[in-house]
């Protein structure tokens, strides 16, 4: 490889060009840090017991093992359950509450409730289980979430899956759409 030859108009072109130079004294580098980025507030959590409306209702009989249940809030037509029990709106999303204690499936079934509404699903299977380890030989989930879907303002109807989908030991749930999908309950039942 040969030492390329530079010719003194060019030398004295480039230095025009590139200014005053200064001598490196230091190869190192400083990085000077970044701004802190500006605080933004918590989100609050919300409190999800707010979604249940309090009743004095609880006459509800307990549910045995293999008992179904079925629910359709007033005002909504008989054929809502009907369409439900065959998944005419189809089955959006899924919960499994097996093992849990009774608080910490409460929990969870508003927590996924209210994404569920968030989100625009409207059909959407809960399974509880049938109870059959439970004490007391009653189901305690099951009768549990019969009392809290009954109660939750965005629960429009409910009731057994199919054998196939779960039977007994599940539940499908028919949710409200909120408002920010525009669309009035009333024209989609």
């Amino acid at each position: 490889m040969s030492k390329k030859i530079i010719r003194p108009e060019d030398s004295e072109l480039f230095r025009q060009f590139a200014g005053e130079v200064r001598p490196v004294k230091s190869d190192k580098v400083m990085l000077t840090p970044a701004e802190k980025p500006k605080p933004r507030p918590r989100m609050q959590k919300q409190d999800l017991e707010e979604h249940l409306i309090s009743s004095t209702r609880h006459d509800l009989e307990n549910l045995s093992h293999e008992d179904t249940v079925g629910f359709l809030a007033p005002g909504l037509q008989k054929n809502v359950l009907r369409k439900l029990r065959r998944l005419h709106y189809g089955l959006a999303g899924e919960l499994d509450l097996h093992g849990l204690t009774s608080d910490a499936a409460k929990q969870q079934l508003l927590a996924f409730i209210n994404d569920c509404v968030e989100e625009g699903w409207r059909c959407v299977r809960i399974i509880h289980g049938k109870g059959y380890r439970s004490a007391g030989q009653l189901p305690v989930l099951k009768n549990n979430l019969n009392l809290w879907l009954r109660q939750h303002k965005d629960v429009q109807a409910f009731c057994s899956a199919t054998p196939k989908e779960g039977g007994a030991g599940a539940v499908l749930v028919l949710l409200r759409l909120a408002e920010k999908f525009g669309v009035q309950e009333d024209d989609e039942l």
